[in-house]
């Protein structure tokens, strides 16, 4: 199993997983134009996708879903909440439904609900059988459910959004710096560094920072925070971007002794 972001952040969000000949994209925040190249430069052709499975319907995660999906027929998987709320009741889509578990090719995945201002938010939970990747952004508070399904991965892409002192410091008006704060908004380093605190990490080789802000944000403030929550922890820390995104990850290379005496952060 290996995944890659073709980019996270506030303008757009994508990350892609593949295991045996099974790949789905989760999210497509960016235009059709920018996904496709975006795909290219990994090595990828859109008609390689077997799905691509929705969190929630914001923009900056659904901008390309629907031309994606129709240029290239790929199967589109989401809540029947985001469904309706992005407001395309003509799109064909295939109904996840929260906690309830499904299988796409290779994966099992199972939809996780989390505390987000959308309408059937959540997050998901990707497992070969022989390995889990968790994925989790655009959540407000880590909750009892989150702590126990995003236990005992091997891999985790956690969303760092913000610094609170940035946050409040910064150029958002009031409105906003309460929406990104606020339960239903995104996680703060210290929110993330606490989940990674509180899960049982035993099987943990991987970890991924993702959606920081580039307003209300540092990475080498989120790096510093999460690996306080780490210390001691022999896994890999690494950082996705904007722009660049992240390269593919192999989460099932290598075994985590191999990472005790290779990890870095």
């Amino acid at each position: 199993m290996r995944y890659c972001s073709l980019g996270s952040g506030s303008r757009g969000n994508a990350t892609l997983v593949e295991c045996g000949r099974t790949r789905v994209l989760v999210d497509c925040g960016f235009s059709l134009r920018t996904t496709e190249q975006r795909l290219a430069a990994i090595g990828i052709s859109p008609k390689q996708l077997d799905a691509v499975l929705v969190t929630h319907e914001h923009s900056d995660h659904v901008q390309g879903v629907e031309r994606l999906a129709r240029r290239h027929g790929i199967p589109v998987y989401m809540t029947a909440g985001t469904h309706h709320a992005m407001a395309l009741p003509e799109l064909p889509f295939e109904r996840v439904q929260l906690g309830r578990r499904f299988v796409i090719g290779d994966l099992e995945i199972t939809p996780v609900a989390v505390p987000h201002d959308a309408r059937e938010p959540c997050q998901y939970i990707f497992d070969s059988g022989l390995h889990r990747l968790g994925i989790l952004t655009d959540t407000g508070t880590i909750t009892p459910w989150i702590v126990e399904q995003y236990a005992q991965l091997d891999a985790l892409f956690l969303e760092a959004n913000y610094d609170p002192v940035m946050l409040r410091n910064g150029p958002y008006p009031p409105r906003l710096q309460a929406r990104v704060g606020g339960s239903l908004g995104h996680l703060s380093n210290q929110q993330a560094a606490g989940l990674l605190a509180e899960i049982d990490t035993s099987t943990l080789k991987h970890v991924a920072i993702a959606h920081i802000s580039e307003k209300n944000n540092r990475p080498d403030l989120a790096l510093g925070e999460l690996s306080r929550a780490l210390q001691g922890w022999p896994g890999q820390l690494c950082l996705a971007e904007q722009n660049q995104g992240l390269p593919w990850q192999d989460i099932s290379g290598l075994s985590h002794h191999q990472f005790a005496a290779s990890g870095s952060r």
